[in-house]
Parts: structure tokens; C-alpha cells; sequence
């Protein structure tokens, strides 16, 4: 049986593998992700990305995930919103991030981008600014205090 991240090598440069919700690195990667949810019944999470239509992606080598979701998000917030983003990986988070916006531009054209980040659960003296170096912008916050870093369709 092909283990779960079975995939074709990407284009010359390109850092991102799409794989499926559930793949073993992405779930290593989200459970020490500040926006993991645990179980209370302690059952064992098996996926990861939630509903609504989802690309997962990975690297190589399982060491960075990104996920796109495109669901009716409670906030208001409309567009396709990266879920999870999660680097242990020698490449620059920004660089990450713009081959991700190229794959969700060409699932989604015309969508706004979206993500939640929680400032006091990043290491950064400057929450989300891996966002901002890939061309994002600061569009707010929500009413829970999370900053909402955005890019809009060209």
C-alpha cells in the first residue's frame, strides 16, 4: 500500500506537494499548532482540515503544511481562508505562503484570502508578518482579538 504522502515531484522551484486531510507529517505538524483542538472523550484526531472545500499541502519532506478551506466561515468573513499554516522547514514562511496563493488563485480565481492569526501564540515580535512579506495586508481584527491578514484577488 502507497503511504499517505505518495506524490509526483513538483515543478522545478515549486516547494508544495498536494496531499489529503489526514496525511501522518500534517497531523504531527497541526497537533503542535496553536489552533489544534483537542478532544475532550480524548478520542484520537484522524483529520485535520474541517469542511468545505479544502486543498492540504506539504512539503517534501512533511516539515511545513498549508491548508485552504472555502466554507460559510461564522465571522462574516468572506474568501477561501488558510486554516493552517505551519513552517519547521529551512524556507522563508513568505515564500511558502506565495506558491500556496498561487495554487488557491488558480482553484479559486477572484477570491479574497484570508487567514486568522493569534498574537499571543506566535513566537514573533510581529504576528503575521510572514503574511505581510508575501504581499498580504492587515485587514482587522475579530470581535475575539485574533488579527485577520488578508490578500485580495488582482
Amino acid at each position: 500500500m502507497a503511504p499517505d504522502h505518495a506524490h509526483r515531484p513538483p515543478a522545478e522551484g515549486l516547494l508544495w506537494y498536494l496531499t489529503k486531510d489526514g496525511d501522518r507529517s500534517c497531523l504531527d505538524l497541526y497537533e503542535r499548532h496553536y489552533s489544534s483542538y483537542r478532544y475532550r472523550d480524548g478520542r484520537k484526531r484522524v483529520l485535520f482540515a474541517g469542511p468545505g472545500e479544502k486543498i492540504v499541502l506539504r512539503t517534501a519532506k512533511g516539515d511545513a503544511m498549508l491548508v485552504w478551506r472555502k466554507f460559510i466561515d461564522k465571522s462574516g468573513q468572506q474568501g477561501v481562508n488558510c486554516a493552517v499554516f505551519r513552517n519547521e522547514s529551512p524556507h522563508l514562511s513568505s515564500e511558502l505562503i506565495r506558491q500556496a496563493d498561487a495554487i488557491a488563485d488558480f482553484v479559486w480565481p477572484c477570491h479574497r484570502l484570508y487567514s486568522y492569526v493569534r498574537k499571543e501564540a506566535v513566537r514573533s515580535s510581529n504576528p503575521g508578518y510572514c503574511f505581510l512579506c508575501a504581499g498580504w495586508r492587515r485587514w482587522g481584527m475579530t470581535k475575539g482579538g485574533l488579527l485577520v491578514p488578508e490578500r485580495l484577488p488582482a
